[in-house]
C-alpha cells in the first residue's frame, strides 16, 4: 500500500535562520514537506524562509501556505516561484489561495472565483515561459526552469474545488476527513476537469487536515467548542465552508452557530470527521482509516491554533511525528 505523505504548516513565529533550522528539523522527523505560511504583516517573508530552509535541507518539499495572488502580482509569484525552483530543483510546488489573514492586513477582501481563474492561468503561462498581458503591457520571464513549477490551489468551497479540477496544476482541498466529506469535493473536482475536457489521471490532491493533540479524546470537543477569534467559532476558520463538508458528514451547523452551545458529545464526532485530534497514537490511527475508507495518502498537517497562537511553532507535533505518528504509519 502507498505510504502516507505528510508536510506541516510552519509559521513565521521566529528569525528566519532559526525557521530554516527548524524546518530541517522536520526534515530529521521524517516529515515529507513543509508549507510557510504567508503573512506579510508578520514582518517576516515567507519566501526568503523557504530560501533558507531550502539550504538547510535536502529532500522535503517545500512550497508557500499560501499565497494570494491578491497580495502577491502573479508576476512576482511566478519569480519567486522560479527562483525556489532554482535553488531546490523538484522539491517546490506553488501553492495559492483566496486569501484571509494576509488580504485583510491590505485591506482587501478574499479573491473570487474569476479573479483566481485568471490568475492561475497567468502564473501557469509565466512559468511555462509563455508571454502574458497585464493591462496594456505583455511580459513573460527571461528566466524559467525546464519543468515549470506546478501551481496548486487550496480551496475550501465547492465552486474553488470545481475551479481546481479546472485549472490548476494540483489541489489542496479543505474538507475534514470524512468519508461522506471527502467523496463529495471530489465530485466537484471532478466536474470542474470534465467542463474543461481534463482528465484526473495523476491529478495529485493533498487533504489539509487540522491537527490537535491532547492525551485524552476530549481535546477535540475542546477546540470544536471554541471560538477562533471573537465571533467566528474555531469550525468556521479559515473558512464558512468547513461547516458545508461537515453537513455531508451529517453534522447540521449553522454558520454564526455558538460553539459552546455545541453538546460535547456530539463535539467529539464531529472532531473525528474534521480532523485529527487526541493522543498521537489516535492521530495516527485516524489517517490510516482515512486512507484504507477514503483513498487519502497525501496531508498538510494544520496544527490546531486560534487567532492569537497563529504564531506558536508546532514543537509538540514535530516530536510527536517523529517518536509515534511516523513510525505507525510505515509500520
Amino acid at each position: 500500500m502507498t505510504r502516507i505523505r505528510v508536510a506541516l504548516r510552519v509559521p513565521v513565529g521566529r528569525p528566519l535562520p532559526d525557521i530554516a533550522d527548524f524546518v530541517a528539523r522536520c526534515e530529521d522527523a521524517g516529515f515529507d514537506g513543509v508549507g510557510i505560511h504567508d503573512h506579510p504583516s508578520s514582518g517576516r517573508d515567507a519566501y526568503l524562509a523557504l530560501a533558507l530552509a531550502a539550504r538547510a535541507t535536502q529532500r522535503i518539499r517545500l512550497f508557500p501556505a499560501t499565497s494570494s495572488p491578491v497580495v502577491r502580482h502573479p508576476l512576482v509569484l511566478a519569480s519567486l516561484a522560479h527562483s525556489l525552483e532554482e535553488i531546490a530543483p523538484g522539491r517546490t510546488c506553488l501553492t495559492v489561495a483566496p486569501g484571509f489573514i494576509s488580504t485583510r492586513s491590505v485591506g482587501k477582501p478574499r479573491a473570487g472565483v474569476a479573479f483566481m481563474r485568471d490568475a492561475i492561468g497567468d502564473l501557469r503561462r509565466l512559468l511555462a515561459g509563455e508571454e502574458v498581458g497585464f493591462g496594456t503591457t505583455s511580459t513573460r520571464l527571461r528566466n524559467r526552469s525546464a519543468a515549470p513549477t506546478p501551481v496548486y490551489l487550496l480551496a475550501a468551497g465547492p465552486r474553488m474545488i470545481e475551479l481546481a479540477g479546472e485549472v490548476a496544476d494540483g489541489a489542496f482541498l479543505m474538507v475534514g476527513l470524512h468519508p461522506a466529506s471527502i467523496r463529495a469535493a471530489l465530485r466537484h473536482l471532478e466536474e470542474g476537469a470534465r467542463r474543461a475536457g481534463r482528465s484526473l489521471a495523476g491529478f495529485p490532491v493533498t487533504f489539509v487536515v487540522t491537527l490537535g493533540l491532547g492525551s485524552d479524546a476530549e481535546v477535540g470537543a475542546r477546540w470544536i467548542r471554541s471560538w477562533f477569534a471573537p465571533g467566528q467559532p474555531f469550525l468556521a476558520y479559515p473558512s464558512v465552508a468547513n461547516l458545508r463538508w461537515l453537513g455531508e458528514a451529517g453534522f447540521d451547523i449553522a454558520e454564526m452557530h455558538d460553539p459552546a452551545a455545541i453538546p460535547e458529545d456530539q463535539a467529539r464526532r464531529i472532531a473525528d470527521a474534521f480532523g485529527l485530534f487526541g493522543s498521537p497514537e489516535r492521530c495516527a490511527e485516524q489517517l490510516l482509516r482515512a486512507r484504507e475508507e477514503a483513498g487519502v495518502e497525501d496531508v498538510f498537517l494544520f496544527p490546531a491554533h486560534d487567532l492569537a497562537g497563529g504564531y506558536n511553532m508546532p514543537e509538540a507535533e514535530v516530536e510527536a511525528f517523529e517518536r509515534i505518528i511516523r513510525p505507525r504509519l510505515d509500520g
